[in-house]
C-alpha cells in the first residue's frame, strides 16, 4: 500500500489527500484493518508534504448524492453522472472519486 501510494504520488504531484474517516463498523478486525492501511495513506502523504483532509463516510455520501446515508451503488452512479464517465466505476474508485468531489464541494463552501 505504502509503496503504491508512494509512487502514485511521485507520477501525479498531488498537492493534497482528501481520505475517508474510518466507517465506524460492528466487524472489528475489518475496522482494525482499514486502520492500519488508512495509517499507511496518511503517512505517504504526509512524508510527501501533502495537506490532508479527512471527511466522514456521511459527509462524503451527501456531498456525492445529496444523501448521507446513500447505498454504495448510489455512490457509484452519482460519480458516473457528475464526472460523465462512459462506464459505471468500481466501487473502490467511486469511494475516492467520492472523496475528492465532497473536497471540492467543502472548498467551494469556504470560498462563498
Amino acid at each position: 500500500v505504502y509503496s503504491g501510494i508512494t509512487e502514485a504520488i511521485n507520477q501525479f504531484h498531488p498537492e493534497i489527500m482528501a481520505i475517508e474517516d474510518i466507517f465506524y463498523g460492528k466487524n472489528v478486525q475489518s475496522l482494525i484493518k482499514q486502520g492500519h492501511v488508512r495509517g499507511v495513506a496518511v503517512l505517504a502523504a504526509a512524508q510527501a508534504g501533502l495537506e490532508i483532509f479527512e471527511y466522514s463516510p456521511l459527509e462524503i455520501k451527501k456531498a456525492v448524492s445529496g444523501y448521507g446515508f446513500a447505498e454504495k451503488k448510489q455512490v457509484q452512479m452519482m460519480v458516473k453522472n457528475i464526472l460523465r464517465l462512459v462506464e459505471l466505476p468500481p466501487s473502490d474508485a467511486a469511494d475516492a472519486l467520492a472523496a475528492a468531489i465532497c473536497h471540492i464541494h467543502f472548498l467551494k463552501t469556504e470560498q462563498v
